[in-house]
């Protein structure tokens, strides 16, 4: 049975961690190195960080945030936000980095994703993609780039698929409907990705309670979760341990990885 994979996800921005509600309303929770030190402490399997303002502002991601985390953790460590060449990924492997996310970029040159795996492995990409309900693309999901702030007309499902055809290694789907709501993921987005595609998946977007955990890797075939809000959201009445959520899994038959 393969391991299911728990993951906090650092929306950043001027090197703080912040956390909004469908990419809207950022507070800030704590500076990324901070948080990354904190959560590599109570053994979270993997982190995610994305400068969420780098492709809107049209700049590089920030180097120097990657690296203060990096220097915290030794766990996977993905980041995205303002990758635009084999160049900047380069230099984000260089800081600390071990896989590099790429979302806007990869939807305006879907070449990137190709380079990217001949010249640091499939492995090593991962297409992030922000999705949000719509009635008019054929599997009832659209793809945003910019934060989630432009629709690009682009059904998700075909989108992954191209992805992944690419060369993606990896696909981080974030349903914009339910972000930062805590209501649960999107189990009918993760259906019709796991049926089109064989790479591993990571759903994003809405969790709120260890259920919603058990929910997704019952009925879906995801690899990993994001779960921030669960973790250090000050908006949820309960912030959950990694200690509880992976007790919690194993009770319900979900394979964790164990606590050292």
């Amino acid at each position: 049975m393969l391991t299911k994979r728990l993951i906090a996800c650092f929306d950043i921005i001027n090197g703080m961690v912040t956390k909004a509600v469908r990419f809207q309303d950022n507070i800030n929770i704590a500076p990324a190195e901070e948080l990354a030190g904190t959560m590599y402490d109570v053994q979270i399997d993997e982190l995610i960080f994305y400068d969420i303002t780098a492709s809107a502002e049209k700049r590089r991601i920030d180097i120097e945030t990657v690296k203060k985390v990096a220097r915290r953790v030794f766990i996977p460590f993905t980041v995205g936000g303002g990758i635009k060449n084999l160049e900047d990924m380069y230099e984000a492997l260089k800081a600390g980095a071990e896989k590099i996310s790429i979302d806007s970029m990869a939807v305006r040159n879907p070449k990137i994703i190709s380079d990217g795996a001949r010249a640091f492995g499939s492995q090593c990409i991962v297409l992030s993609t922000q999705v949000k309900m719509s009635k008019q693309m054929p599997s009832g999901y659209e793809v945003y780039i910019d934060g989630a702030r432009v629709a690009t007309g682009m059904d998700a499902i075909e989108w992954i698929k191209r992805a992944q055809e690419l060369g993606a290694g990896e696909i981080c789907l974030n349903s914009i409907d339910n972000d930062g709501t805590l209501s649960g993921y999107d189990l009918e987005l993760m259906k019709l990705a796991e049926a089109a595609v064989s790479v591993p998946l990571i759903a994003s977007g809405g969790a709120g309670t260890p259920e919603h955990l058990k929910e997704l890797f019952t009925d879906t075939d995801a690899q990993a979760a994001i779960i921030s809000s669960m973790l250090y959201s000050p908006r949820m009445a309960k912030n959950y341990t990694v200690n509880e959520l992976k007790k919690y899994m194993m009770q319900n038959g979900i394979n964790a990885r164990p606590l050292k």
